[in-house]
């Protein structure tokens, strides 16, 4: 995988910061390649750019040298042969990078303990989003049977929860490295972040109490409590939904298109939680579309805002085409760590709620029989309330 994710929202301000800086020697020795530039990559907040660049001698060796860099370590990249290897760079220090064959897979790194760290991260999370790539990359299959669609999905969901526990590990193992808010701020395939969830937000609290012993002075800590105050602030809201209305989501649909849930203001709405990993999502939702034709000319519009608790963007596109899904059909791809599971304290899937043209919230967790008598006490009814 050559796409890097770069936590470009952590990295504030880092020219600002008032530390001593000194020199930083990096060498070392690529073979296996045909190509012969390499670049050095600066992380900026909100952008990335080479600051100097090399030709490999006919050995593969290559040198760089910095001036000015600050005693606490800040986020660089070497590029080479199209694939990134990131580092955390502190003044006076002198690095030796090396790789044979494959760059990211086979690099060592010398003379940096935090690089080092980070090279122990990043080889083993690179190697997980490339097996989960490999699996999504079948879901396009023509010839796909449904039985061999199941058996993607089981090997999908354990792969994703195996490279969570991999990097958890690592962060709780490592929590007072700039390594673990690396690790904090890494996406799969499908920009799907690792740990972005409320619940999650231990995880910032640990490495930022860590962070404040080992690195006070780093920026990265700052923006780290700013994460924080950011999560805190979700969980709030969502401790204050009452029946008296609903709050607001705005997700991407199979397009990318953003769509609001108050955009539906005026119909009658079935927000509904679920993800095409679980076994019975075709049969709840041709169910459901049953219900959806039979409203679909009522006076007041009914409309389904489906949220897909998916982490695979193939295996949600897929199953909303092969199904024929009417509706909204949105998702953060984030899967448990959603934020509007969150919101809407959703504690098992499916779920949904039944709101109504006022906005009210008027039922929740109703199914077939359920939810058609509901709709039909909210069209024979001027203003029904539980």
């Amino acid at each position: 995988m050559n796409k890097q994710t770069l936590f470009v929202s952590l990295t504030t301000a880092v020219m600002l910061c008032a530390c001593q800086s000194s020199k930083v020697k990096i060498s070392g020795r690529f073979v296996g390649n045909d190509a012969k530039d390499v670049y050095l990559e600066q992380v900026l907040p909100l952008t990335q750019s080479v600051i100097d660049s090399a030709v490999l001698d006919k050995d593969g060796n290559y040198r760089f040298e910095l001036k000015g860099v600050a005693k606490t370590p800040s986020l660089y990249n070497i590029i080479y042969n199209g694939e990134r290897i990131p580092l955390f760079l502190a003044g006076g220090e002198k690095l030796s990078l090396n790789s044979v064959g494959s760059v990211v897979r086979n690099y060592t790194v010398e003379g940096s303990k935090e690089s080092e760290l980070l090279r122990q991260f990043y080889q083993a999370f690179v190697s997980g989003a490339q097996r989960l790539d490999n699996i999504a990359s079948q879901f396009a299959k023509a010839t796909l049977s449904e039985e061999d669609r199941q058996a993607l999905v089981k090997e999908y969901t354990a792969e994703y929860y195996r490279i969570r526990r991999e990097q958890l590990r690592f962060i709780i193992e490592n929590k007072a490295s700039l390594a673990a808010v690396y690790a904090l701020y890494q996406r799969l395939p499908g920009d799907t972040y690792l740990f972005n969830g409320d619940s999650d937000v231990v995880y910032y609290r640990t490495v930022a109490e860590a962070i404040e012993q080992t690195y006070p002075e780093s920026p990265y800590l700052q923006s780290l409590m700013g994460e924080i105050a950011r999560m805190d602030a979700r969980i709030s809201l969502s401790s204050q939904i009452t029946e008296a209305g609903y709050p607001d989501l705005e997700l991407s649909d199979i397009y990318g298109k953003k769509v609001r849930l108050s955009s539906l203001a005026g119909k009658v709405v079935l927000l509904d939680f679920w993800s095409a990993e679980l076994g019975n999502s075709n049969t709840l939702n041709a169910e459901l579309k049953e219900v959806y034709k039979k409203y679909a000319d009522a006076p007041v519009a009914f409309e389904v805002y489906q949220v897909a608790i998916d982490t695979s963007k193939p295996l949600w596109i897929s199953a909303v085409q092969e199904q024929q899904l009417p509706w909204v059909s949105v998702s953060d791809l984030r899967g448990r760590a959603s934020s509007s599971l969150g919101l809407y304290n959703v504690q098992k899937l499916p779920a949904n709620f039944l709101i109504d043209k006022e906005g009210n919230i008027v039922g929740k967790d109703i199914y077939g029989k359920s939810l058609e008598q509901k709709l039909c006490l909210l069209y024979t009814s001027p203003s029904p309330r539980d």
